[in-house]
């Protein structure tokens, strides 16, 4: 259902919606994918309790959700898809502040969702939970971080989940899942008290299936207001593309975007080429002062390839703190000359297909990070659009926009939904 859906349904009862969300828990989701995408689910007693007790008022009347467990709510663990955090850190007694605000617009909180371990990473595995199956592509990874929250929504147990996108934790598992995505911007208050990874990037952000989905969250949780005119965008044919993906973003990207002049174009491709290098930097040695208390005494309990990222970060030379801080420099100054001109910039958001489960743990990590590490780096808001491959599985283009209040994307989603159908 969506959200307009969810609203009406929900006008029959907090019970109603309760049972509603437990039913397609149990219909949707094996028992095995349950524990893998499901930190906590809330019995229906809880929910219709949530439901009657102040959130029946708003936009979001009524429209359940869940959220990434890096966002705190009192009374339960955080556990950050890990498996010491929660003994470590004390129990809640308040809040995230972005469970707060979709709090008061209305939105039912029915549970939490688990994610890569420490959002370290951009498939959908976790050693400790489970590896999330991809709703739309079984055998197939969501991606990561934010796995759970998008097999939550593609699942269709939802029509809205929040997640947090550092490197493309948000974007990615869109692609893959057939979603549409939202990244918000750096230092937000909705991001502040989650726990980080890296908070030069760490964004606070969201999942739906369709265009008008976004386009209400947008316009509830952001004001963004509906505007007239057209939109001045490029698209940059960026990254190591499979063919089909390649193809695909060729196919949909002129309905959004033209293709830029060569200055525009080249200026663009020499200042985001070291981004994903860049950003690997920067965030690992911000990982590893947040990691610095269990590092060593728990490093037992990391899984082998997230403590050797966060690790990393510890053993950074200053040569290479100090390139990695002028590409983001550079990076940002040719964002800033870009946007004075166009309203946003194009590309494709995942090299790839969601790869099967078999082949994560070769997959070619840098693919993405070269396309998702702008976006990040820059400290830019993204809007991410899903496209249908030939083969049944999706990929996406990023919509990179100057601040989340732009009333841009609302005309991006209006398109994107004449030409998606979706």
């Amino acid at each position: 259902m969506t959200i307009a859906a969810w609203r009406e349904f929900a006008q029959r009862g907090p019970g109603y919606l309760a049972a509603e969300v437990h039913r397609r828990f149990q219909l949707n989701l094996s028992v095995d994918q349950r524990t893998a995408v499901f930190a906590s689910l809330s019995s229906v007693g809880e929910i219709a309790a949530y439901g009657a007790a102040g959130c029946q008022d708003g936009p979001l009347s009524g429209v359940p959700y869940v959220a990434k467990d890096l966002f705190d709510v009192r009374g339960h663990p955080t556990r950050a898809g890990s498996a010491f955090l929660g003994e470590v850190r004390p129990l809640p007694v308040r809040d995230a502040h972005l469970i707060e605000a979709f709090r008061s617009l209305g939105a039912v909180l029915v549970g939490k969702t688990h994610l890569y371990e420490f959002a370290y990473g951009l498939t959908g595995e976790n050693p400790f939970y489970g590896n999330c199956d991809n709703p739309i592509a079984p055998g197939r990874t969501t991606g990561g971080s934010s796995s759970g929250s998008a097999a939550a929504v593609a699942a269709g147990i939802v029509p809205l989940a929040l997640g947090t996108d550092t490197g493309g934790s948000v974007r990615v598992p869109a692609a893959y899942c057939g979603l549409y995505g939202f990244r918000q911007v750096p230092g937000h208050a909705w991001i502040s008290d989650a726990f980080p990874l890296a908070p030069c990037c760490d964004t606070a952000g969201w999942f739906t299936r369709t265009a008008e989905d976004m386009a209400t969250v947008l316009g509830t949780a952001l004001n963004v207001a509906q505007s007239e005119g057209g939109v001045r965008a490029c698209f940059l044919d960026y990254g190591r593309l499979d063919p089909e993906v390649r193809e695909v973003c060729h196919r949909f990207a002129p309905e959004f975007a033209e293709a830029p002049d060569s200055a525009t174009a080249r200026e663009l491709r020499s200042s985001i080429t070291d981004a994903g290098e860049a950003y690997s930097v920067l965030t690992s040695r911000e990982a590893a002062e947040i990691h610095a208390p269990w590092l060593e005494s728990m490093r037992g309990r990391y899984s082998p390839q997230v403590w050797a990222r966060i690790d990393r970060g510890r053993n950074w030379s200053a040569d290479d703190l100090e390139r990695a801080v002028e590409t983001r420099d550079r990076l940002r100054a040719t964002f800033e000359a870009y946007f004075k001109i166009h309203d946003a910039l194009v590309l494709p958001a995942v090299p790839s297909a969601a790869p099967r489960h078999e082949a994560c743990a070769t997959y070619d990590r840098t693919r993405i990070l070269e396309l998702a590490a702008p976006a990040s780096l820059a400290g830019l808001p993204v809007l991410e659009i899903p496209l249908p491959l030939n083969n049944g599985l999706s990929a996406g283009l990023q919509v990179l926009v100057r601040n989340p209040g732009d009333g841009v994307t609302l005309r991006l989603l209006h398109r994107a939904a004449s030409v998606l159908q979706r």
